[in-house]
């Protein structure tokens, strides 16, 4: 139950924040996050998940001659990326409406799975991870880019400070152990790149 509460608040934060989400974020995009979505992203062939695909920012990046599904649990989310998706005019990119906690794809069904800044705003990370886990080929990838709680002390007393209002106002978290929940879902790193810090990291994970 407090689960669903958690996933209906998370729900109607983002339908609230979808008409200026873009805007909120602009800085940050135009600063470094593009750079990191488009070297993330721009070389990817085959079958591919992206999970939290938000308002479409990382749509521009997928090559024509691969097969995308983006998830959301947010239909206003999804309708600002479907704008984007019009434009772009690439037919091989599908939107669909899905918690990530519960995905209704088979199991090592896809090349790439990937997220980026997703991590942090859902119920359940590890839940999120495992369902990664299942749907991902054994010769896959799971690929990220999350913020995360840091290892030196100082900026970890930070983000802990601050994380109660961040959540409260923006439904992310800047505190979470995204590392040990990669470990705790069974899943290992292949490669970790410090984007920003040791906060912003890219993570790549062989499927297994």
């Amino acid at each position: 139950m407090k689960q669903m509460d958690e996933l209906t608040s998370v729900r109607k934060r983002y339908d609230r924040f979808s008409r200026v989400y873009d805007i909120f974020e602009k800085p940050m995009e135009m600063s470094f996050f593009r750079m990191w979505r488009k070297d993330l992203i721009s070389n990817l062939r085959g079958n591919i998940l992206e999970i939290g695909v938000g308002t479409g920012k990382n749509l521009e990046f997928y090559r024509k001659d691969a097969n995308v599904i983006g998830i959301d649990l947010s239909k206003r989310m999804l309708k600002e990326a479907e704008k984007k998706l019009k434009r772009l005019q690439n037919k091989n990119i599908t939107l669909l409406e899905m918690d990530a906690q519960n995905l209704k794809f088979k199991n090592n069904y896809f090349d790439y799975v990937l997220c980026t800044c997703v991590l942090c705003s859902v119920p359940d990370p590890l839940l999120v991870l495992k369902e990664m886990k299942r749907v991902v080929k054994k010769n896959g990838k799971i690929l990220m880019i999350e913020h995360m709680l840091s290892r030196h002390w100082p900026i970890a007393l930070f983000e802990n400070v601050f994380n109660p209002l961040t959540k409260r106002l923006f439904g992310f978290n800047i505190n979470r152990d995204t590392k040990k929940s990669i470990h705790m879902a069974g899943l290992k790193i292949e490669k970790e790149t410090n984007l920003f810090l040791d906060v912003f990291r890219r993570i790549e994970i062989k499927g297994e």
